[in-house]
């Protein structure tokens, strides 16, 4: 955060503004990461600690929650502490049950709505360096018309993306247009990750039409082995989402309605269509490998078999001349290591022309 913080507004929190009893106010004092009022045309500006703590203790209803207004208030909290956790637990400006559920820590996908109010548990990727390292964690919100609450325990860059979007010129009209970003930028990131697999397919797929004796084809497994982990990995985090957006019992609010179940749901449905076909794709290509080891390992044993075969007389021979027994033929004659290799020889042109008679070989 601290990139972002020396490029963006900030309220920071912790150690200063302090009441005269040497109280922070309530939500201030631990995990706020940053807050901010955005308004449609302006650079979103840090709120003051007075008005931060006046969000907070806001105690209106949901049913009297206000309509969608000129500006919004955006508050990002870190619950990795369980002193966060707790304040965030009780935050008076929500329903018991919806604080509740922004300071747990288990990962779940969810999305409830009412009139005024709608809250939820989302994916979304940790910071790990590299996309294909990084785990699923959760983030949670509650949002209304004026007022937008994220929380998470990791650090996750969608939402600092979703902030950094955040101009004069692309301020959303409410708050679902930041729930909006970050959803399109978590399925933007699953996308970009399915390519990286889709290509890695192309190139075992390249690699399994090239070959000529099918030798080596454990790593070409492999590679469409862990494409399809991934893959599935990502379907069973993609699938909830749309299946939670097409619910339709949800009936979410006027001013969510079009960036969440219209904007949203587009984008996760065609993520989801993606991995489907990369899916598809790979059980293709695995069961191609498949056979295609099985056929090399036909190959060998045929070989084996074969070899084994034509020997089988040449060792029934010799054999019978290492018999240590009195009166042994060719054993007092000159050449009877060359005439016993010859019945060798011949024992085993029979076998060879019996088994192409037999169309064994």
């Amino acid at each position: 955060m601290s990139n972002t913080r020396s490029q963006l507004p900030f309220s920071v929190v912790a150690g200063q503004d302090m009441k005269p009893n040497g109280v922070l106010p309530h939500g201030i004092a631990n995990g706020l990461v940053w807050a901010i009022r955005a308004r449609p045309g302006e650079d979103p500006v840090p709120l003051e600690p007075h008005e931060i703590e006046s969000l907070l203790n806001d105690r209106t209803p949901p049913s009297n929650y206000p309509k969608p207004s000129e500006s919004w208030a955006w508050l990002h909290f870190d619950t990795v502490h369980s002193s966060a956790r707790q304040h965030v637990a009780t935050l008076p400006c929500l329903p018991e049950d919806v604080s509740a559920m922004l300071a747990e820590t288990e990962y779940g996908v969810m999305l409830e709505a009412l009139p005024g109010l709608v809250w939820g548990a989302l994916p979304a990727f940790d910071d790990a360096v590299s996309e294909e390292d990084r785990d699923i964690c959760a983030w949670r919100f509650a949002m209304r018309p004026d007022l937008l609450i994220t929380t998470r325990r990791n650090p996750i860059p969608v939402l600092g993306a979703a902030f950094r979007t955040l101009r004069a010129e692309s301020i959303p009209r409410s708050p679902a247009g930041v729930i909006d970003r970050a959803l399109r930028e978590f399925t933007g990131s699953v996308r970009r990750q399915i390519g990286k697999l889709d290509d890695e397919l192309d190139r075992a797929e390249d690699a399994l039409l090239l070959i000529e004796r099918r030798t080596d084809l454990g790593h070409l497994g492999g590679i469409v082995g862990k494409g399809r982990r991934r893959a599935t990995e990502l379907r069973r985090v993609v699938t909830p989402i749309d299946r939670v957006l097409r619910d339709e019992d949800l009936e979410l609010p006027e001013w969510a309605e079009d960036e969440l179940r219209d904007r949203t749901e587009r984008q996760v449905h065609a993520a989801l269509d993606d991995m489907i076909a990369l899916l598809d794709r790979a059980r293709s290509l695995q069961d191609e490998l498949g056979s295609s080891q099985a056929e090399e390992t036909n190959r060998r044993l045929y070989i084996l078999t074969a070899a084994t075969i034509l020997m089988f007389p040449a060792t029934l021979v010799t054999g019978f001349f290492g018999m240590n027994t009195g009166g042994m033929y060719l054993a007092s004659g000159q050449y009877g290591t060359l005439e016993a290799g010859f019945v060798c020889f011949i024992a085993m042109i029979l076998t060879w022309i019996f088994l192409k008679l037999a169309r064994l070989v």
